[in-house]
């Protein structure tokens, strides 16, 4: 599917989740996998809990009641958030470092939203999957964006970069 056709999904039902335990009615379910599991599997259990969508990437989870198939989940939620991100004109400040990139965040965050409606990390959300998450959670309204971005391999921040499209930058 292409990203603009999946973004127009995604503006009827802007809630995306990833844990089928975290599932509320009307949202979007990326099945993603880890070391341990297969989200492939939770697709109709996502379904069934009430999601509008199942993004999956196995062609044998694509039932035709409401599975979205795409080549890679983690890809595609990826390239939905750096759609989303691309709808706004507004700055967004990356901090990222070895330490105190939370408390940097917090304290960033609190200083712009005296001016201004101003969006943030919710908690340290700031890998492959956080940062993805936190894009797609950006109201329209929103003024200034703060994105916290971890690392723990090579080319992680320049991958979230790609991603987030930050304008402004702290290293920690």
């Amino acid at each position: 599917m292409e990203i603009t056709a999946l973004y127009e999904i995604y503006k009827q039902h802007p809630s995306v989740q990833t844990d089928t335990r975290k599932l509320k009615e009307g949202d979007i379910f990326f099945a993603l996998k880890g070391p341990n599991f297969n989200g492939n599997a939770f697709a109709q259990k996502a379904l069934d809990g009430g999601a509008a969508y199942a993004v999956v990437d196995e062609i044998e989870y694509a039932t035709d009641n409401g599975c979205i198939y795409v080549d890679d989940v983690l890809t595609a939620l990826q390239a939905l958030a750096r759609h989303h991100r691309l709808q706004f004109n507004i700055p967004f400040i990356a901090i990222t470092g070895s330490n105190g990139k939370t408390t940097t965040k917090e304290l960033v965050t609190t200083v712009l939203r005296t001016k201004y409606k101003t969006y943030a990390t919710q908690g340290n959300l700031n890998n492959h999957i956080g940062v993805p998450l936190t894009l797609l959670t950006i109201p329209a309204d929103a003024e200034m964006a703060v994105i916290e971005m971890g690392a723990n391999h090579q080319k992680e921040i320049a991958l979230y970069c790609t991603i987030a499209l930050p304008t402004h930058g702290i290293i920690t």
